[in-house]
């Protein structure tokens, strides 16, 4: 069984397919629903914007003598003797060439009575020290209890911190408050998870993922601090030689004690501080918000948007609100003593989803914000469907047991409209994807149908391999036959009994499985269709499996496969308040961004190319762009291609290219990267080399090559 928390409460209905029962016919649409609801109570009155924005650099010594580097936003105008609460955010993501970006995000908090500090890690950006060894060490953490520690000592702090950030800066805030440092008071995450194995980019659902952000990462982890650049044997001893993070990462190909280092999932009465967390349904971390809202024993609220992996301020799909004004409510609460009704309000706010077209590109989800009281939701009901013969799905299981048969296709998932690389993107129609599944489809809805929160997919299925994979989606079909990703999931078949002790597949033997979907919000309008489709291959998202074979799913029988999704009942809710987006200002003066031609990531694929007499596949992303500081340019570029080969599914890899070229008034400093990373039938090959040029000249290069056995992967 799968060993993530299960959250879906509520009595088993079984109804009429297509309908329900008649206390529950008349399933207003949320946004109906919102509109006759009262508002909820008026905030009180928060820290008005009463400041200027003052500027210092810093350095913070830890506790070995190394000194990170920090920016302090602070607030200016006024009494001379005035102390103000401190926010970290603590990153590698290099904070002098940041400035730009985060000038106006924390030019909110600075006005409104709160410093900003924001801090390179050991080894990155500024900060001096040797590179950490991987993401979230204890090293890194150690240093963090030292910079909370310090900024509460200064003559401008209370002596009170919070932390904030989104995805590293939010996974950092939460790991902070676990190990509750005495000066840290209250943390908001963005975008964090708190289950590293399962959500984040190095492996997704125990399945292999070769993230692009792993290969970027890696390249600038090679760079000295801006806008010196000191290229010197101490830089090539504590960042351009050290050993790039993914090769430890893809070493850990389950889960245990190296990713319950920081595993909230496991010891939520750890943090004993207010924690305030926030999601998009676009965003591939959106599981912790549920998991923490039901198992934190400290104060704890939490928001659901319609965006992808961004600040709900300037977040893609709109719309957008601004969060940071709920932010200074929460941080004048824990860290200035006021009472300023956010703890009077429910405790989860969320944007409930209507249907869109499947559209990568669209710019605006349609739905309407609610309030709920946490999680679980006490009135959601779980309704059941059952798969059946004729690719129907029934309130009923079947009279008699049949199995459905699939043949493995390792490089169906990439489609016309581009792969879904993790469970947050913006999908494109699903139709594509569909004919390499078994595909069972409801009966039209004769009411509006809302879902809220984890669906479950209880599958018996078989596999004439030791290896394989099942990817459950759940969709909407429209009635002009267009389909929509509304969640999934992927589930590695070793893990089956434990992820920490995977076992292989009895070919052919049949095995329960229990598919947990991804946090979702959905309405199914009248006369669209549910759709549960199942297949055995999501690339180039998830690495395929090695062998060619065939799957079964089993239905009918005594406990036999089923689609179980949490129903919200009709009923009136109150609706938050949120204030639309605050306009930034101006950017900073010297800062800005240069033409990015037309490359593009994940989300707009540069070629998809089929070759029909090889029985193989190529995906193409292209990616770039520039940026212009006080002291030169910055340009990056990036290429990466995936191969597979469905009649040798053990022969995929993938390549990536990668390189930063920083123009300065003496001189041009380019880093490259090449990765190769592949695998046969029993191992992952691994070969990477950095490079560092000036002025076209080679100064230095570095190999790393690693045979990395297959562990169930």
């Amino acid at each position: 069984m799968r060993t993530r928390s299960t959250l879906m409460l509520g009595a088993v209905l079984t109804t009429a397919l297509g309908g329900w029962p008649a206390a529950s016919r008349g399933l207003a649409a949320p946004g109906a629903a919102a509109s006759r609801s009262p508002a909820a109570p008026p905030a009180a009155e928060v820290s008005p914007p009463a400041y200027e924005i003052g500027f210092q650099e810093a350095w913070i010594p830890m506790r070995d003598g190394v000194r990170l580097a920090a920016d302090l936003y602070l607030p200016k105008g006024g009494k001379p003797k005035d102390r103000f609460p401190v926010l970290l955010e603590y990153l590698p993501y290099r904070k002098t060439e940041g400035r730009g970006d985060r000038h106006g995000l924390y030019a909110y908090f600075v006005k409104r009575g709160y410093i900003v500090a924001r801090v390179d890690i050991r080894g990155t950006g500024n900060s001096e020290g040797r590179l950490i060894e991987y993401e979230y060490s204890e090293q890194e953490q150690k240093d963090g209890e030292d910079v909370i520690a310090w900024l509460a000592k200064q003559t401008f702090s209370t002596g009170k911190v919070g932390m904030f950030g989104i995805s590293w800066g939010g996974f950092n805030s939460i790991h902070m408050a676990m190990r509750n440092p005495p000066a840290l008071k209250a943390i908001i995450a963005v975008d964090a998870t708190d289950d590293l194995y399962q959500d984040d980019v190095h492996f997704m659902d125990g399945g292999m993922h070769v993230d692009s952000w792993e290969m970027s990462m890696d390249l600038a982890n090679a760079m000295p601090g801006a806008p010196d650049y000191v290229i010197d044997e101490a830089f090539f001893r504590d960042r351009f030689d050290t050993q790039p993070w993914m090769m430890t990462y893809k070493r850990q190909q389950r889960d245990g004690p190296f990713w319950d280092r920081t595993a909230l999932k496991t010891r939520y009465d750890s943090i004993k501080i207010p924690t305030f967390v926030i999601g998009g349904w676009y965003d591939g971390y959106r599981d912790s918000v549920p998991r923490m809202l039901a198992n934190m024993k400290s104060p704890v609220k939490a928001m659901v948007g319609p965006w992808s992996h961004a600040f709900p301020h300037d977040a893609y799909p709109k719309p957008q609100m601004e969060w940071r004004h709920e932010a200074v409510r929460w941080y004048d609460q824990w860290l200035k003593g006021k009472d300023t009704g956010i703890m009077s309000e429910p405790k989860f706010a969320v944007y409930v989803r209507r249907w869109h077209p499947p559209e990568s590109d669209i710019k605006e989800i349609p739905g309407a914000w609610r309030w709920e009281d946490g999680w679980p939701v006490a009135r959601i009901r779980n309704r059941t469907l059952y798969p059946q013969a004729n690719h129907t799905l029934g309130d009923a299981p079947p009279a008699a047991r049949a199995a459905h048969w699939l043949r493995y296709v390792p490089t169906s998932g990439t489609e016309p409209g581009g792969p879904v690389m993790w469970w947050g993107d913006v999908a494109p129609d699903q139709r594509p994807a569909d004919a390499f599944s078994m595909v069972y489809d409801s009966d039209p809805m004769i009411e509006e149908v809302e879902i809220l929160g984890l669906p479950h997919a209880l599958l018996n299925v078989a596999a004439y391999a030791p290896m394989a994979h099942w990817f459950v989606r759940l969709s909407d079909v429209a009635q002009d036959g267009s389909v929509t990703l509304v969640a999934g999931a992927g589930f590695n078949g070793a893990h089956r009994e434990s992820a920490r002790n995977p076992k292989p597949l009895e070919p052919g033997q049949v095995v329960p499985l229990d598919i947990e979907l991804h946090f979702t919000s959905w309405v199914f309008q009248k006369g669209h269709r549910i759709r549960l489709a199942v297949s055995n291959a999501q690339w180039p998202m998830i690495w395929p499996t090695p062998s060619k074979m065939s799957t079964g799913v089993y239905l009918g029988g005594d406990s036999p496969s089923r689609l179980v999704l949490p129903v919200v009942p009709p009923g009136d809710r109150p609706v938050p308040k949120f204030l639309p987006p605050e306009e930034d200002g101006p950017p900073l003066a010297g800062f800005g961004t240069l033409d990015a031609g037309t490359t593009s990531g994940y989300g707009e694929i540069a070629s998809i190319e089929r070759m029909p007499p090889r029985h193989a596949a190529k995906v193409v992303a292209t990616n770039g762009g520039g940026s212009k500081y006080p002291w030169g340019t910055e340009q990056t570029t990036e290429s990466i291609t995936h191969e597979a080969q469905d009649d040798h599914p053990e022969a995929t890899s993938v390549t990536g290219e990668y390189s930063t070229t920083v123009k300065l008034s003496d001189r041009t400093l380019r880093w490259e990267a090449r990765l190769v990373f592949k695998s046969d039938r029993e191992n992952f090959y691994y070969t990477y080399v950095r490079r560092l040029l000036k002025d076209g000249t080679l100064v230095r290069e570095k190999k790393w090559e690693d045979t990395i056995p297959r562990d169930f992967q």
